[in-house]
């Protein structure tokens, strides 16, 4: 396609090796008009960071397994198609990044508590797909037990029990279950989300809102909408950005960085007007 239509283009294949680096040095020599980001959500975080600075607009090829952040902007599922919309789109919007203690970053969803501990398990397991994900989900659901939490944020201090905590940027995971039905990853805020319990009737109604907000079970659930929170644990636990684990923490700092990518999107992305 880029060669019918004259257009200039550099590949670049991740190795999981000084690839931000690499990068970089290709975007300083090649100076691109635009980049996309041909993977999952992980590659996308990664486009993301590497672009932060440089006001390149950036758009998303979707060839993940969940594509959930894809899902969340509108981008056409088939992957010929997306390509399509990025190289014609000249409609460029601000997307918002958060930062973690300093140090880490996401541009979907993150968490503490079950799913995280899953994600941790899945990713220790060679082998991948819903079936593993299950085992795990059952796992971790015979053995869930609540902690304590003390969140900081609006100048205000909350202390509840959760069997999970929700660090949104925008609405749903990859497999379309929303843990966050008022995110949208360019209003300048972010959610966190106090999952209170997992019982058999939550189950039942976060899968069933997947097609429906209508069964999000909001009694169940505590959210904050803030620009800046601290969060405060009673033992670490362990954190999972963007579908990959960062480590264990009792404290994180979490923070909105407004409009950091230049988004290259469509009139098929729900969060523009």
């Amino acid at each position: 396609m880029c060669l019918k239509y004259g257009i200039v283009n550099h590949f670049f294949k991740t190795t999981g090796e000084d690839d931000e680096e690499k990068v970089k040095e290709i975007i300083a020599d090649f100076a691109p008009d635009r980049v996309a980001s041909v993977g999952g959500d992980g590659t996308t975080l990664f486009s993301a960071i590497v672009l932060m600075d440089k006001k390149i607009p950036m758009g998303i090829i979707p060839l993940g397994s969940a594509n959930g952040m894809a899902v969340e902007l509108g981008v056409n599922s088939t992957p010929i198609e997306a390509l399509k919309d990025l190289i014609m789109s000249s409609m460029i919007k601000n997307l918002d990044m958060l930062k973690v203690n300093d140090k880490y970053y996401s541009v979907h969803i993150g968490d503490v508590g079950i799913n995280a501990e899953i994600v941790a398990s899945y990713e220790k397991d060679s082998n991948r797909g819903m079936t593993t994900y299950a085992k795990y989900f059952l796992d971790e659901l015979r053995k869930i037990d609540p902690f304590e939490i003390e969140v900081d944020a609006n100048n205000e201090k909350i202390s509840e029990k959760a069997v999970m905590v929700g660090i949104c940027n925008s609405r749903k995971y990859g497999t379309g279950i929303p843990l966050n039905i008022n995110g949208n990853p360019m209003d300048g805020k972010f959610e966190i989300i106090l999952v209170k319990d997992l019982n058999a009737q939550f189950l039942i109604n976060a899968g069933l809102s997947k097609f429906n907000d209508v069964f999000y079970m909001k009694e169940n659930i505590t959210a904050i909408s803030t620009e800046k929170a601290i969060l405060k644990f009673d033992q670490p636990r362990v954190l999972q950005l963007d579908g990959e684990v960062i480590g264990k923490f009792d404290r994180l700092k979490v923070e909105i960085i407004k409009g950091a990518i230049c988004l290259i999107t469509s009139k098929d992305n729900q969060y523009v007007d």
